[in-house]
């Protein structure tokens, strides 16, 4: 540990009568002083003489077992694990087979981006942009979080097992990874007791707002390396290093730009709303912060840039663009009643009861529950002297008042307009979807957990034990209600034998597209993990992403690309059953479309839902299908072909 970065450097430190003594950080984040030292347990008194001939080998087996605090660690990283694969179990037992039973659109999206990682890595592949869906306008993977830096590392499993099993892997990873790295900063860095940061570690690996977004979204739980980003801000403000230590910092937030930049800008806005907290509380702290701090934002201002500056203008100005998220997203906001709700995937939660109370069940991330939420009160209440404490309650409270969204609404109905609204058309802002800051409120009661344990157990009095005794059961109802339940799955239908066997390579050659039937969109996903499970081998039109308005770059953002008319006609007939009657203009419109595509093959599941009005539908547009293994499949190459 060097001077610039001392232990305790975050909480109050108990001192010997109960009492509290600042840190660096918690007197104010930049204070060069340093703390009392760490207090090691006194050893236990030997016996004046051991005879070496007895009991040698019960001695050597106390010594093999002793608690030792890398084992302690090691249980505590099991113990994560254990519950990651507790909460993934049903996806385990199918990866392939099974997706949420409440929506399976992501899943298929964050496999294309996983076997397109593939193609970066053995291909060479562009890895910023890419035609294999979207055919021929492409999409922009920078824009559409391609998750790189969790992709590439995962392509050995990816080619040996699949991209199926790479996301659930991803998934597990990502819960006990996040609360395994809260566990370690907190533990080395903020709290002595490894209880207290044991219990914040499992609250942000495993709060409901996590467990929603396990199902769908392993980019947005995979933040294991923001307490390591969090914890170098802090560093900086007292730094002795500032340019090593700038440039560290600019390593992180590299990295984590290519797993999620919306994550990354909430740690950064998280972190600024703090540290003015503790401005605010302590002005004098300014004065030995600055230089420290000027000197390492600017090192990894320059550093993060310049790694940064190429993918962040191909995201930005780069092909397909855009500007601003969807319309169906920028108000997703959260009901107040929800921070006093148990989320959908915890032994407390009700589906039903949630229905109304956030965007859909993908988002549910302000989901506390009653008893966490007055805990985390009473808490900030008990410890109010504290700076640290304050700044952490407004910067939960700050983040909280956003994910309300533009209208602030109590079980369902709208009181008045948000803060939100006056925001949303901000740079960057504009990107964001506003319920996500329940997040941030997430971490900040995690921390505040830790606080409040390592208070507890600090306590000299004679009320100590029985103070231990209430803040177990505080514990107790706090976390029970929202512990992890598996997520609920449903089985989805398989890739087809056709596209596994590879008997579609005699049909589309690498200039032209295989056309799932229906057309892939937002509502049917299932042809781009046809396209994954032969890491992108064939192209395909359509698909789910986000691209500009009409497919002009710049234009606000929509999901999918350009309208099409097959494409719609074709999801009506599935979500409907009921074959149209089609004139000659709807025909030649298709074809046109086709050929746009540079279809080669449409390809309908014999076993896909509804199966039949939509071979009959594609019958009236292009003429008879022929069956092959298990698909029904029409070749259209006489038809598209532009030199025909």
């Amino acid at each position: 540990m060097t001077p610039a970065e001392p232990r305790g450097d975050f909480p109050p430190v108990p001192d010997a009568s109960g009492g509290f003594t600042d840190s660096p950080v918690r007197a104010g984040a930049v204070a060069t002083v340093e703390p009392p030292a760490r207090v090691e347990p006194v050893a236990a008194p030997q016996p004046a003489a051991v005879d070496p001939s007895a009991g040698s080998a019960g001695a050597g087996d106390r010594r093999r077992w002793r608690w030792t605090p890398r084992r302690r660690d090691l249980a505590v990283y099991g113990l994560f694990l254990l519950a990651a694969l507790w909460v993934t179990s049903q996806i385990w037992i199918d990866p392939a087979g099974r997706v949420a039973s409440l929506y399976s659109s992501d899943p298929a999206q964050v496999q294309f981006f996983l076997a397109h990682s593939v193609r970066v890595v053995l291909h060479g592949e562009f890895p910023f942009y890419t035609e294999q869906f979207n055919y021929p306008d492409g999409v922009n993977l920078m824009a559409n979080t391609a998750v790189l830096a969790l992709g590439i590392p995962m392509v050995p499993v990816t080619l040996l097992f699949g991209p199926a099993v790479s996301f659930v892997v991803l998934v597990t990873c990502g819960l006990a990874g996040t609360a395994a790295a809260w566990y370690r900063v907190l533990s080395r860095h903020v709290v002595r007791n490894p209880l207290a940061a044991a219990v914040a570690g499992w609250f942000c690996g495993f709060s409901p707002a996590m467990l929603s977004h396990a199902n769908w979204h392993p980019n947005i739980i995979s933040q294991f390396l923001l307490p390591f980003i969090v914890w170098r801000v802090l560093v900086i403000t007292r730094s002795r290093r500032p340019v090593r230590d700038g440039a560290l910092l600019a390593l992180l937030v590299t990295v984590q730009a290519f797993i999620n930049e919306e994550i990354l800008l909430f740690t950064a806005l998280a972190c600024g709303v703090f540290l003015i907290a503790m401005l605010v509380q302590r002005p004098g702290l300014w004065s030995a912060a600055w230089r420290p701090l000027g000197i390492a934002v600017a090192v990894c201002t320059v550093l993060a840039g310049s790694l940064l500056a190429y993918p962040l203008y191909v995201q930005f100005a780069g092909p397909m663009a855009y500007h601003g998220l969807s319309d169906a997203v920028r108000d997703y906001g959260n009901d107040i009643a929800a921070f006093f709700a148990p989320g959908s995937p915890t032994l407390g939660g009700n589906e039903r009861a949630n229905v109304n109370l956030a965007p859909n069940y993908s988002e549910e991330n302000a989901f506390l529950g009653w008893s966490l939420a007055l805990i985390a009160v009473g808490i900030v209440l008990w410890l109010r002297r504290e700076p640290v404490v304050r700044a952490l309650a407004a910067t939960g409270a700050f983040f909280a008042v956003l994910s309300l969204g533009e209208r602030v609404s109590w079980w369902d109905r709208e009181l008045f307009t948000g803060p939100w609204e006056y925001l949303v058309r901000l740079p960057l802002l504009d990107a964001v979807v506003p319920t996500r800051f329940g997040m941030i409120t997430t971490v900040v009661v995690g921390v505040l957990l830790a606080l409040a344990v390592e208070r507890v157990w600090s306590l000299r009095t004679a009320e100590a034990r029985t103070m231990r005794t209430l803040g177990v059961a505080a514990l107790v109802m706090a976390l029970l209600p929202i512990a992890p339940m598996p997520l609920k799955v449903t089985s989805r239908p398989p890739v087809p034998k056709f596209i596994t066997a590879d008997r579609w390579r005699g049909y589309v050659a690498p200039d032209q597209t295989l056309v799932p039937i229906p057309v892939p969109s937002m509502g049917n996903t299932h042809g781009m993990r046809w396209a994954a499970a032969t890491n992108l081998d064939f192209k395909i039109p359509g698909g789910y992403f986000l691209a500009p308005r009409n497919g002009n770059t710049g234009d606000p953002g929509r999901f999918g690309g350009r309208p099409s008319g097959i494409g719609e006609l074709l999801e009506e007939v599935a979500s409907t059953g009921r074959t149209p009657k089609l004139d000659d203009r709807q025909r030649r419109r298709s074809l046109d479309e086709l050929r746009h595509w540079r279809a080669a093959i449409l390809v309908l599941p014999v076993g896909q839902h509804n199966a039949e009005p939509l071979r009959r539908t594609v019958e009236d547009l292009v003429g008879p299908a022929r069956r092959e293994l298990d698909v029904w499949i029409w070749d259209v190459r006489a038809l598209t072909d532009p030199s025909a």
